[in-house]
């Protein structure tokens, strides 16, 4: 080769590495990092991946804990709410669209269902299969009741027959005064004799020996989330009065003897007031008194100008009062019946003509 073009050759080579070079350098430029544009914003997305969440960060969410009240996430089926302080408002107050109540317990519970006080077995477990068929999802039993076992035996097949999930159900049972002095295995025989995994609720049965004693163990269950709602039945204000101080969490529920002729015009507002809700046994007066309250003149005048039963009328009445209402029945037809009650309402009037009604007359001695 000619010295002449050597030297060509070496200018030609010095000039191609300069804009090598000079395209290397914009390139480590423009993306900081020496890597193409692409490949560094992959990078960047990992990052923000794999750095710990902002506490403000609402991308992802938590179950709220089991009891907690002050937690606000939406919650899943079955899963308490948390009652704060926007929606404390709501406590005790009847959703008829839904037909639930909104507990202290931030948990919701049906407005009607199902008292299976009386049943034996297999009536039991056919009426808890009857009700749930037809779209009730509140049962009430007790150890007492000695039908725990029906119970659990009626729901758990009617679940798998109707395909109803566990947490569409609402299943309440009772402590007996017998009871309060080993709490803890009164628990635990209500927990395997109902077999549904859970109690939605569990209440004293009324005041006796030991029941702060009995309350407490079942507060210690609720935080366990073997019980979710706590609650007491036949305690009247000056039972209350002495009790509430004594306990840590506030009952969800009270469960009294109320009718028309036995109004507790006075009890229910003072249990209403603490944020508690009223349910009521014997909502038809009871044993031996069902077909003279039924046959009341005021309440089926009311009940043939809406086209309803007589039935319907109280249990209607109970609801625009707040209250719920767990009528006991073995009769197929009248539990359906006694569910519908969503397509009336009474009027302020028929509301008074009921409240006029009272008596005072208790039909048990609880």
């Amino acid at each position: 080769m000619s010295k002449k073009k050597y030297i060509s050759v070496l200018l030609t080579l010095t000039l191609v590495l300069v804009c090598l070079c000079a395209c290397q350098a914009a390139g480590t430029n423009q993306t900081g990092t020496g890597q193409t544009g692409q490949d560094s914003e992959v990078s960047q997305m990992k990052d923000r991946a794999d750095a710990p969440a902002d506490k403000g960060d609402t991308s992802s969410s938590s179950r709220p804990s089991e009891n907690s009240l002050s937690e606000t996430a939406e919650p899943a089926s079955g899963e308490p709410a948390g009652v704060d302080s926007a929606s404390a408002a709501s406590v005790g107050k009847f959703d008829f669209e839904s037909r639930t109540v909104l507990l202290n317990s931030g948990y919701t519970m049906p407005v009607m269902g199902l008292g299976t006080y009386s049943l034996d077995h297999d009536t039991c477990v056919n009426s808890v299969k009857a009700l749930l068929q037809n779209g009730g999802r509140l049962i009430d039993t007790a150890y007492m009741y000695h039908n725990e076992e029906a119970v659990g035996e009626g729901v758990r097949q009617a679940m798998e027959e109707y395909g109803i999930p566990r947490e569409e159900i609402f299943v309440i049972t009772k402590l007996y005064p017998d009871q309060f002095g080993d709490p803890e295995a009164a628990i635990e025989m209500a927990l395997e004799k109902l077999d549904i995994g859970y109690i939605d609720m569990m209440l004293l049965h009324h005041p006796g020996t030991d029941d702060v004693k009995a309350y407490k163990a079942m507060e210690s269950y609720m935080e366990q989330g073997k019980i979710r709602s706590l609650g007491l039945s036949n305690w009247y204000v000056e039972e209350l009065t002495d009790f509430l101080p004594q306990v840590s969490i506030m009952p969800s529920l009270v469960q009294n003897e109320i009718h028309p002729y036995y109004q507790e015009q006075d009890v229910v507002p003072f249990i209403q007031e603490k944020g508690i809700v009223v349910q009521c046994w014997y909502p038809l007066g009871g044993r031996g008194h069902t077909a003279e309250l039924l046959g009341d003149e005021t309440i089926t005048a009311i009940a043939q100008a809406h086209g309803v039963s007589s039935a319907q009328v109280i249990l209607r009445w109970d609801l625009q009062r707040g209250i719920v209402v767990i009528p006991g029945s073995s009769n197929p037809d009248h539990i359906k019946e006694n569910l519908d009650l969503f397509s009336f309402e009474l009027t302020d009037d028929e509301m008074a003509s009921i409240n006029a009604l009272d008596r005072g007359e208790k039909h048990d001695w609880y």
